[in-house]
């Protein structure tokens, strides 16, 4: 396997892992008004992934990073074209970040519910953002010979993109209610296990139907494997969560997620933009990807750092691996 096409693997594996751990602290964020019935089910939802919610954002630093750093002809013409949806996304996670740190600031109804909505907005805004962008790099833009769109700065927005930013924020939504069920005991858990059993099938549906999509217009033999994978994890989830295995709901929205980034970018190899305008101006891993040198110095650094990081974080997530409910909540405290 040559350097570009293992990093173009490395890329798709860090969005993978931005998908899976990011969307399920999105869909906590959803579902916040909707199953949080007082303030204190509601600082219950938030410290389920007060520990990690930060950690995961680094994925997306991560993905986009290594973008840059492998295939910058690849950042340069999907980040320019989605340069909207972008900047919406990162306002979303700064209001976020922002929000989860200033509610607990100041002992008001008032003020934690105005926190509290813009986590929520942030919530939506964010997964419904990269879905869109992500999508683009699948379906393709209007591109030139010289890789730079055609058109004015909406051609990232139709409605196959959308679809894909439904796509993802249907997903985070039953992820993070199957993670509440996970993560929560009492009255909380089983309103977030009902509430995942019911909305994943319309909830999925968008996912469903891109991959769909993307299998009609390139996929292969392999792909549809991966794509039936998909189909039958999510039939898994909806399955377990009906009998209260919520490990084993949790797990299969995994795998579904994953056969999901598979069938995708399996898809899409060996390109990494389409352009559908002419096939021959689509933007390829090897057209693409920094010099060999470069590739080198950067599988070096990723052998010595990733380990590193996959190592702590997995720390995190085992050393705050037990379920909490309303008694573990203390009395507001304000300074």
């Amino acid at each position: 396997m040559s350097l570009e096409t293992a990093w173009f693997c490395i890329v798709a594996v860090f969005w993978l892992g931005y998908l899976f751990l990011e969307g399920f602290d999105f869909g906590v964020g959803m579902l916040l008004p909707i199953l949080g019935r007082d303030d204190t089910e509601r600082r219950v939802m938030i410290n389920t992934i007060g520990p990690v919610w930060d950690g995961n954002e680094v994925w997306l630093i991560v993905a986009a990073g290594t973008m840059f750093a492998a295939f910058p002809g690849w950042y340069a013409s999907l980040f320019s074209a989605a340069y909207l949806p972008l900047v919406l996304v990162l306002l979303a996670l700064i209001g976020r970040g922002v929000a989860f740190e200033y509610r607990g600031k100041v002992d008001s109804e008032r003020w934690r519910r105005t926190w509290d909505r813009v986590i929520m907005a942030g919530s939506w805004i964010a997964p419904l953002g990269v879905g869109l962008i992500l999508t683009t790099t699948f379906v393709g833009l209007p591109l030139d010979a010289h890789g730079n769109r055609i058109g004015s700065a909406f051609e990232a927005i139709r409605w196959d993109t959308l679809l894909g930013a439904l796509a993802v924020a249907g997903f985070s939504l039953v992820h993070g209610a199957a993670f509440l069920t996970l993560k929560t005991a009492g009255e909380l858990r089983e309103r977030a296990r009902l509430l995942a059993h019911r909305v994943l099938p319309v909830a999925l549906l968008p996912l469903l139907a891109l991959l769909v999509l993307v299998q009609a217009r390139e996929g292969t033999l392999w792909t549809f494997v991966s794509l039936a994978v998909a189909v039958v994890a999510a039939g898994v989830a909806w399955r377990k969560l009906a009998v209260d295995r919520d490990g084993v709901a949790f797990a299969a929205l995994g795998v579904t997620i994953g056969a999901a980034a598979v069938t995708l970018f399996g898809a899409l190899y060996p390109d990494v933009l389409p352009s559908t305008v002419d096939l021959a101006n689509s933007l390829t891993v090897t057209s693409t990807a920094a010099s060999p040198y470069t590739l080198k110095v950067i599988t070096w650094v990723g052998g010595f750092g990733a380990p590193a990081v996959l190592v702590y974080q997995g720390w995190t997530y085992w050393v705050f691996r037990k379920r909490i409910s309303v008694r573990h909540i203390p009395p507001v405290h304000t300074p």
